[in-house]
Formats: structure tokens, sequence, C-alpha cells
């Protein structure tokens, strides 16, 4: 059986505006377009899942409608959720404000999805070739302590994918080198590489994250539209991006996330997974809301038109 993809963070609901730019400090403005969707990890296992793979969700979910609303995305989804109900305690939500250039402004509640514990998380029974996906973001406040307590209670062989967010730079010292002896495969954008590495471009911080994880690991940084650097087995390729013209960015890390651990899980190599999850990015941005990755069809249509080279930058 192929391994899966285990998803620990929280799921929320997005609650969305379009807005004409953000008001100043006191001020207010009228919004466009309103929505309402399950987000958060529900972002990344819906991309893993429509690119092929099997997908559960171990985090917390609530008792109330919208822990209702996130529970009916991932079941329309095939995604399987393993951890009881937080009793007497609903999801929170983000709200996102999201402007004309497509760049979007995040307010963020807590509730029952930062209620996990150990207990909870192994109700996944993460097998051995699974890949477990870990965000920065889960590594600050309550769920802090119950999901590091459970990383070190992984099997070697679980692979541990960490995205570590804008939350992940601002952690204590030793609590980030504690994660990162942990972690097998980083993926973010560039801008958290450059905040944890202090070095600019891809190639350049792909190289000094891989030196941070376990033994043989793996780094990806991408950087939009550029197309992303993968470090693997001590070399360095540059992938290019597919320049679209976006509409809504939220979600596009989820989703070359999500494909990107779908298509390892489905056996693939590292950069034929960052390939085609460079392009779910591209289709996503060109779609209005969070969850509305591509399918592994509509991956594949695109590749038959763009086909770039991979770009070798060092040995």
């Amino acid at each position: 059986m192929a391994p899966r993809v285990i998803h620990t963070a929280q799921a929320l609901v997005d609650e969305v505006v379009e807005v004409p730019g953000l008001p100043e400090r006191g001020g207010n403005v009228m919004a466009g377009a309103h929505y309402l969707y399950a987000g958060g990890a529900v972002n990344i296992l819906i991309a893993a899942a429509r690119s092929g793979a099997a997908c559960v969700h171990a985090g917390a979910l609530g008792t109330g409608p919208n822990a209702d609303l996130v529970r009916s995305a991932l079941a329309a989804e095939g995604i399987a959720w393993s951890a009881p109900p937080v009793a007497d305690l609903d999801t929170g939500v983000c709200f996102v404000m999201i402007e004309p250039s497509a760049e979007r402004t995040f307010v963020t509640t807590q509730g029952a999805e930062r209620r996990i514990s150990v207990e909870s998380l192994q109700t996944s029974d993460p097998q051995p070739g699974d890949i477990v996906c870990v965000s920065g973001f889960s590594l600050v406040g309550m769920t802090r302590d119950p999901l590091v307590a459970w990383l070190h209670g992984l099997h070697d062989d679980v692979v541990v994918v960490l995205d570590p967010g804008a939350a992940f730079a601002d952690l204590d010292s030793a609590l980030r080198t504690e994660v990162l002896a942990m972690t097998d495969v980083w993926t973010s954008n560039a801008a958290e590489a450059l905040d944890v590495t202090g070095l600019p471009g891809m190639a350049e911080s792909v190289v000094a994250v891989a030196a941070l994880l376990r033994p043989e690991g793996v780094a990806i940084v991408r950087d939009g539209p550029k197309g992303c650097a993968v470090h693997v087995g001590g070399v360095t390729t540059e992938l290019p991006g597919y320049p679209q013209t976006p509409v809504d960015t939220n979600g596009a890390g989820d989703t070359h996330t999500g494909t990107l651990t779908a298509c390892r899980a489905a056996g693939m190599e590292w950069l034929e997974a960052a390939r085609r999850a460079n392009v779910a990015g591209a289709i996503k941005v060109t779609r209005r809301g969070p969850a509305t990755a591509p399918t592994a069809d509509e991956i594949d249509a695109f590749l038959r038109e763009h086909d770039p080279t991979p770009r070798r930058v060092n040995t």
C-alpha cells in the first residue's frame, strides 16, 4: 500500500472578503465578495488528495458549525480524520482580506483545533513510509508540547515534512534545533528560508536549510512564479515556475506542499514531485478560494503545454 499523507496542523474555517485595500487603523473599508471555506491544513490535504494520495487529518476538530464545515470539506475529497471531536468547543476562524493584487492579510482565532494531545495525534497511526506534515504554526501555544513529544516517538522511517510558516523563525532557538533534527524535508517560501538562514537566494538558502535537517534531508524553497530550488542528495536544482495572472494567492503555498507530498507518496523522485507542485501552485492562483488545487489530470494537461528543463546549480 502506498504511503499516506498525514497532516497534524490546524484545520480552520477561512472567512474571506475581497477589499479594495486595507483600511487605516481605526478606519473602515467596504468589502466586495464574501466567502466561507474550510482552510488551514485542509488546503494541503485537498491538494494531496487531488494528486492521488490517501490522506488523514490528525489534528483536532470541534463540535459546531465551523467543525461541521471542515468535516464536510474533508469528506467530499475522501479524506479521513482520526481524532475524536473536542466536546463543547468549535473550530476557530481565520479572517482573510484579499486585495486586488491578490495579496492577503490574516487574523486568526483559536478554538478546538488547538486541543491536541499525544494520544489524539496517535489516532492517525503513522506507519514506516507515511509522510507526516508539520506546520510551524503548531509549534506555538497549546499545540507545541504535545506535538513535539509525539514527533519524538515516531518510527525513524516515518517521513517528517516541515512547512515552517512565518512563525518558525521566531521560535526559541533550542526548539528550532530540536524540531529540525527530527525533520526529513523542509518546504517553505523564500522569505521563510531567509528568516532562518539569512540568505536571500533560493539556491543559497536551500543548501543552508538542508544542512540543518536529519542526515540525507531534503530542502525545497519556492518563490512563487520564479519556481523553486530543490536540494537532494547533495545537489541543488532550480525548477522554473509558471507565471500566471493571479486572482487569489491564498492557499498557493499549501497547494504546492500538498501536491509535493502526494507525488512523493506515489513514488516520484523529489525533482518530479516539485515540478508538479510548481504547476499546481500556478494553476491555483488563477482560482478563487484557498482549497482550489488542481487534479493530477489538470497538472498533466498543463505540463503537456509547458515543459521547461530543470537547471542544476551545484553538485
